[in-house]
């Protein structure tokens, strides 16, 4: 009687390498390799970045008719005459844009650029130290109050915000009166005043801005400068300050841009006694101009279209740059 051949199995690893099966032979893939295989690479079209970009869709249609609109017509009309103009308006010309950086225009641009240079550098300077520390306390509930607070802060400006101010440190306000402060020189209604009025938002700003990145600075820096004997002081010098540079720089800028742009607390507490763009941006949109010159306005905002452009284009690579350290 003859027996069959038992059939001996093949190894592992020449079913793996394909060096047992027969000529011709197909060996069966795994159900993970058959859905990796069917998977959508990354990238391609139909895949979750190709259409990661319809999330923002709503956005980006807000942002071209909320401002990209606005800003069309505002330069159109800089660089066109108005309609109370001799030939009917609507010619081209640069006597808006040269009238703008002219006389006292010109001075109230540079107001503006002044005031918001001051007031995001003092408060630049005072909210990093509160930023350290909401920081580095290990009470939860001061954490939270000074972040909440400074959430609110950030955002209260405008007659509310002015109304406060004059009520406190105005010329009859209460704290006023009580320390006699009009006896050595103190006023509201000025440069210095407004500019501690815009402290009251611009610190709280800053403290939100900062407190991540200085969240960000590793325990293990301080640790390895203190282990190579490093002062607290040689620590932020050498350490932390390079480090939070550019979150620092990014976060006067954007200080400056708020303090630039205000208009509402500004125009109900001074008036045109502080000149300020704003304040000239106003008086234009009412009528405040000679004949002809309607389109003045415009011209103006433009101007400070063109300040705030400058100031992104210096924030943006800023952020992008601190978050390689920070992230």
């Amino acid at each position: 009687m003859t027996t069959a051949p038992t059939p001996v199995p093949a190894s592992a690893s020449a079913a793996r390498s394909g060096g047992g099966g027969a000529p011709g032979s197909v060996t069966p893939e795994s159900p993970a390799t058959t859905a990796a295989a069917k998977a959508p690479r990354p990238g391609k079209r139909g895949g979750p970045r190709g259409r990661a970009w319809l999330a923002a869709l709503p956005l980006l249609l807000f942002f071209a008719i909320g401002f990209g609109l606005p800003a069309i017509a505002i330069a159109i009309g800089a660089f066109t005459t108005s309609t109370d103009a001799p030939d009917g308006g609507g010619t081209f010309t640069t006597d808006n844009l040269t009238g703008s950086l002219q006389g006292a225009y010109f001075t109230a641009l540079w107001g503006s650029v002044k005031l918001s240079l001051l007031t995001a550098l003092i408060a630049a300077v005072v909210g990093l130290p509160l930023a350290q520390a909401v920081a580095t306390s290990r009470l939860r509930m001061f954490r939270e109050a000074v972040m909440s607070a400074s959430g609110v802060l950030a955002n209260f400006g405008g007659v509310p915000l002015a109304f406060m101010f004059v009520a406190t440190l105005g010329n009859s306000g209460e704290v006023t009166k009580q320390f006699g402060l009009t006896k050595h020189g103190w006023n509201l209604y000025t440069f210095s005043g407004l500019s501690v009025v815009y402290l009251y938002f611009l610190v709280p700003l800053m403290v939100i801005t900062i407190t991540p990145a200085l969240e960000g600075l590793r325990t293990q820096w301080r640790e390895a400068a203190a282990n190579n004997g490093a002062t607290g002081v040689q620590y932020w010098r050498h350490v932390a300050l390079p480090v939070l540079a550019p979150s620092l720089l990014g976060g006067f800028v954007l200080l400056f841009g708020a303090s630039f742009a205000a208009y509402a607390t500004a125009e109900a507490m001074v008036g045109s006694s502080v000149p300020l763009i704003s304040m000239q941006i106003g008086d234009a949109l009412s009528g405040n101009v000679l004949v002809g010159q309607g389109n003045l306005a415009l011209a103006l905002g433009l101007d400070m279209i063109v300040v705030a452009c400058l100031v992104m284009a210096v924030y943006l690579p800023l952020q992008r740059r601190s978050a390689k350290w920070l992230a």
